[in-house]
């Protein structure tokens, strides 16, 4: 039965470096072998699938989404890149060390999602390549990881192993008393030794940010021509009328897109800013209202109505902090050759606001369409605005037209702070205090975070399961069945006993090495995820055959499991940095080699210090 399990454990980790199937498949297919070859019962084949350690990984996506959707790794990322200036030494030293503080508490990938397009600003803006600069952020990510007890899975998993063995589990930040000093150690080594080691590749990808775009935008299609604010003073004949009261839209060409209430009153209701306008939206006394329409309308609007006209902003500072938000945002819509809209006329804001869309401007072959009415031709494009939802939905419901700035992604690069921002951080912080407290186990503490920020709105209900990377959950939950075939058909032991003999039992710390060693050689090919699971039970079996604590061991298996410094497959975020760099195979291997014995080094003169054998 032994042979057969490690038959298919090879098998298993050959599918893994081969990467030609996904590595949940993987992991499902090796689950179900274990099951088929009789190697385990059903009840241990499905175990992981109600493992806490899952159970808690898949919360922590959703807090994770929580804090990027409500502006805080944008705000954090911008902060950084900012503090950074123009030196590049201290962008690399800021960048890596930001990367490691905000992986702390933020999954690695989207660390490196909300970093990568702020660093490869940096690095253009300060006059070097990025791949000067990407590799910092992904080992950086993965080395602060280990600052926290949820920072990353291999922490979870090994403290649950060791919870599950009968032991007390680690605190939550005891993690960081290995980690900080070899995130302290990873700053200082790219900042003295392995920014010579890093190439300059020559790529053409100076990024597009959300301010960017949004300059783009209004340079195209003249957006801040007919782009106006009026205030509605105490004799205009608005004053306490609804919208619809005036047919504005037909009767005067001109269209509300905002409106700000000078004198908003929380308490009863009313909120400073109607971000989306509707026909029964009451007009008060001293509104803003922000409009769109030629200069002619919009003055005999002001006539009319005895209006007020307010300077006028920047075009590109008023576009993108007051009309968009984490509420609201703007997108390019692209007619494709196959829209069925192609040879339709239609009245365009009439078309639009049937989606909850307002229509901001109109361009055919790239000069404004200044008409209301078209008939539609293929390379027709429009400027929107309305709620990151509706866009969505747009998206969703129009085949072969294309979204230029995806909700999602500029979703996540505005930096303004709302309410929800500080409920989604006040979750994380609840979590923090209770797994700290150890009010409730570690999965009902997450569980309990993810459902305030879902229910309190900073992550919408239907984008909850899109948080989540279930390839991760999943090759987890599958995987665990491996480490308790491991256990179940005597393998632990024997390759337990294996490492003992060769690496002697009377000096621990050579164990340790050889477990570094072991584990981190996996992890280059390997899920980190899958590793630990894999070293788990042979680590807790050396220890009890040697009479030691675990801990020691585990904490090992946790720090080499997120040294994956020697291949672009290692981690997810070494792969999100590849093709951003350009960097080659060999690239990870000349640069994260020094590191990775700095880290095996300090590994064996802090672990045993600090968690005794």
């Amino acid at each position: 039965m032994m042979y057969l399990m490690f038959t298919i454990l090879i098998i298993t980790i050959a599918l893994f470096v081969w990467g030609k199937y996904s590595p949940d498949v993987v992991a499902l297919v090796s689950m179900l072998s274990l099951f088929l070859c009789g190697v385990l019962d059903l009840k241990e084949t499905l175990s992981g699938f109600s493992n806490p350690t899952v159970i808690m990984i898949a919360a922590l996506f959703i807090i994770g989404e929580g804090l990027s959707q409500t502006g805080w790794t944008a705000l954090a990322g911008k902060k950084l890149i900012e503090l950074a200036g123009k030196s590049i030494p201290k962008l690399l030293v800021i960048i890596t060390l930001g990367s490691g503080v905000l992986s702390g508490f933020v999954s690695n990938t989207g660390t490196v999602a909300t970093l990568l397009p702020a660093t490869i600003s940096s690095a253009w803006s300060i006059g070097t390549m990025p791949s000067k600069i990407l590799i910092p952020v992904a080992f950086g990510s993965n080395t602060g990881g280990l600052l926290t007890l949820t920072g990353t899975p291999p922490n979870i998993i090994a403290n649950n192993a060791l919870i599950e063995a009968g032991f007390e589990g680690f605190s939550f930040f005891e993690f960081g008393l290995i980690g900080l000093p070899l995130l302290i150690i990873a700053i200082l080594y790219f900042r003295y030794i392995g920014f010579k080691l890093l190439p300059e590749n020559k790529t053409n990808n100076k990024p597009i940010n959300i301010d960017a775009t949004l300059h783009e935008w209004i340079s195209a299609y003249k957006i801040d021509n007919d782009y106006y604010r009026l205030r509605i003073r105490s004799i205009s004949p608005l004053l306490n009328t609804k919208i619809s009261d005036w047919d504005l839209e037909k009767k005067y060409k001109v269209n509300i897109i905002r409106l700000k209430r000078r004198h908003p009153n929380r308490l009863k209701g009313t909120q400073p800013f109607i971000e989306l306008p509707e026909e029964s939206t009451e007009l008060r006394y001293h509104d803003i209202i922000t409009v769109k329409g030629h200069t002619e309308d919009i003055n005999k609007l002001m006539i009319t109505f005895r209006l007020g006209l307010l300077a006028k902003e920047s075009a590109k500072t008023e576009l993108r902090h007051n009309l968009i938000n984490q509420e609201v945002g703007m997108s390019e819509v692209i007619v494709t050759q196959q829209s069925f809209l192609v040879g339709r006329e239609i009245k365009l804001h009439e078309y639009f606001k049937r989606y909850g869309i307002q229509l901001l401007a109109t361009s055919r072959h790239q000069k404004p369409f200044l008409k209301d009415v078209l008939t539609v031709e293929a390379g027709d494009s429009f400027i929107i605005r309305g709620t990151w939802e509706n866009i969505e939905n747009l998206e969703g419901q129009h085949k072969h037209v294309v979204i230029v700035g995806r909700p999602d992604e500029m979703l996540k690069d505005v930096d303004e702070l709302t309410p929800k921002s500080f409920i989604a951080l006040g979750a994380l912080i609840l979590m923090i205090v209770l797994l700290v407290l150890k009010v409730v186990p570690g999965s009902i503490a997450a569980l309990i975070s993810a459902g305030i920020v879902l229910f309190s709105g900073c992550v919408p209900f239907s984008k909850a399961y899109k948080s989540i990377s279930f390839t991760s959950v999943i090759m987890i939950a599958a995987m665990i069945p491996m480490g308790l075939a491991i256990q179940k058909t005597g393998a632990a032991e024997m390759i337990s006993n294996s490492l003992i003999s060769v690496l002697g039992s009377d000096n621990p710390t050579l164990l340790l090495g050889g477990i570094f060693l072991l584990t981190t050689t996996f992890s280059q090919f390997i899920n980190n995820s899958a590793t630990a699971v894999l070293m788990a039970p042979i680590v807790l079996l050396a220890a009890s055959t040697l009479n030691i604590s675990p801990e020691p061991l585990l904490i090992t298996i946790a720090i080499s499991a997120s040294t994956a410094f020697l291949t672009p497959i290692g981690t997810t975020t070494n792969a999100m940095v590849m093709s951003s760099g350009d960097y080659k195979f060999l690239d990870y291997f000349k640069v994260g080699l020094p590191l990775l014995i700095l880290f095996l080094i300090t590994t064996l003169i802090l672990v045993p210090i600090i968690w005794p054998f």
